[in-house]
């Protein structure tokens, strides 16, 4: 009768140890976390006490998206709300509709245009949406206008990547840096809520002086925009304080000479896949606009041993928001220190033309538009070869890759030990004593594989730029055999 219950026993404690080996990669804990919660239609997250003009968070759950086409085709201004109701689901919304007016510009006033704002508001009350999304940045004056028209709110494609930012940032830094770029939104944005912003008596009327000493006195609303500005100043002296650490690290690496090569692209290209596939990182990935935020930096080596560092960064976007650009600055110093980048463009995509002058508009904004770059064509397994086929003869520098299979990894291995920058000589010296700058060069801005004394002088085996090539040539020797 004992023998069957040993056996269940033994069997369970096999599975519990099976199950307690197992160890979830990080990617797979954050992508968890995310599913566990999600948004529950209906509730308002509108501040109960208006006075306190603060950053209201953003009530995303029926909305209706509203564009101006003012260039390019019609396909261009469709595709352009496709991405904008893409970016509305990631905020946790439905999209009910998406109305697109053809302008030779937005309307100074109401965006589209007061008669258009009347047709909008007919298209909310028959739709039943709570919330208009308009795809372009919009002016204080424009946004306070179409509100008044449309009777429900009204937020622009900026305040909508913001808010995505703000639910996907996790790190410190990043918590600070998307604060800091919605303070900078909001700034200009603040408005009165009634009475309650009315001029306050101000002047030394507070300490009885009495007539002749009372004055004005400082708005509500300008002691909200100082405190904004406090509050900004706060933070960009505390990123700055966090993005010395990532200082030291990228400082320790030149010192190495170590390699850098950044991931920039398109979001939800494929960038942290890609890093994964070349490294094993264990990201997060997920379908999703904008999944990851903190970049990630690992180790790899090329085919031939050559050690770099493999950098994921926030992805880019159309019209990304300044503040933004402005706010991860310190991040995006990873894309700016690198030699290399490897520039992910998703092959699958209907405009994949126009994700990557967007993501170059980007690089020339933080000015790293000089870098040498590879465009990885991704997910070639879901791309249409003739769509391909015409990137390839756009992008002639490029290579095609699906880092869901792993297909075009070798090849794409084999581009980056190609084209990495900096130490492009091997050679075998022996170098007097009395030339010790030559060595120490060869220490600083080469990678040195093998050193050694003997009497004439110091022997070195070292990869090095061209430049200190030339200057080591009268001291090159034959390589030793093995």
């Amino acid at each position: 009768m004992t023998q069957p219950f040993s056996a269940d026993k033994t069997q369970a404690q096999d599975q519990t140890q099976d199950e307690f080996e197992y160890q979830p990669m990080t990617g797979e804990l954050d992508l968890e976390d995310r599913r566990a919660l999600r948004r529950v239609a209906g509730l308002s997250t509108e501040l109960t006490d208006v006075t306190e003009v603060e950053y209201r968070a953003l009530r995303l759950e029926r909305v209706v998206l509203v564009g101006v086409w003012t260039e390019g085709t019609a396909e261009q201004a469709e595709n352009s709300l496709r991405e904008l109701a893409l970016l509305a689901e990631t905020a946790g919304s439905e999209v009910l509709e998406g109305l697109v007016q053809r302008r030779s510009r937005p309307d100074s006033a109401t965006y589209i245009g007061s008669g258009k704002a009347a047709e909008l508001r007919d298209v909310v009350i028959s739709t039943g949406a709570d919330t208009v999304i308009c795809d372009g940045e919009l002016a204080p004056s424009q946004l306070r206008h179409l509100e008044e028209t449309v009777q429900v709110k009204v937020i622009d494609r900026t305040a909508l990547i913001l808010d995505i930012f703000a639910q996907h940032a996790k790190s410190r830094e990043g918590k600070a840096q998307v604060e800091l770029a919605q303070l900078s939104y909001l700034l200009p944005r603040l408005r009165g809520w009634g009475g309650n912003l009315s001029r306050q008596v101000g002047g030394r009327a507070a300490g009885g002086v009495g007539i002749g000493g009372r004055g004005p006195g400082e708005t509500k609303i300008e002691l909200d925009r100082r405190r904004i500005r406090t509050r900004m100043a706060k933070l960009r002296r505390q990123i700055a304080e966090m993005s010395k650490a990532r200082d030291t690290k990228r400082g320790e690496r030149r010192r190495n000479a170590v390699p850098a090569v950044a991931i920039a692209g398109y979001t939800n290209a494929g960038k942290s896949s890609l890093l994964n596939r070349l490294t094993g990182a264990g990201v997060l990935v997920e379908d999703a606009l904008f999944a990851t935020l903190d970049p990630t930096v690992r180790r790899a080596e090329t085919p031939g041993g050559r050690g770099y560092t493999l950098a994921d960064t926030v992805g880019f976007v159309r019209h990304l928001p300044h503040q933004l650009v402005e706010a991860f600055r310190s991040t995006l110093e990873e894309v700016t220190d690198a030699g290399l980048i490897l520039h992910v463009v998703d092959g699958s995509d209907p405009d994949p033309e126009a994700q990557i002058d967007a993501v170059r508009e980007v690089l020339r904004e933080i000015d790293a538009e000089a870098i040498p770059e590879i465009i990885v064509i991704n997910k070639a397994d879901a791309a249409d070869d003739l769509a391909i086929a015409r990137l390839q003869r756009r992008e002639p520098h490029n290579v095609v890759v699906s880092a869901r299979t792993g297909f075009g990894m070798d090849a794409l291995r084999a581009a980056i030990e190609a084209d990495l920058p900096g130490l492009e000589s091997e050679l075998h010296v022996l170098v007097p004593y009395e030339r010790g700058d030559l060595v120490a060069q060869m220490h600083d801005r080469g990678e040195v594989l093998k050193q050694e004394h003997v009497a004439e002088g110091t022997v070195l085996h070292a990869r090095v730029p061209a430049g200190l090539a030339g200057e080591l040539a009268q001291y090159e020797t034959v390589a030793p055999t093995a």
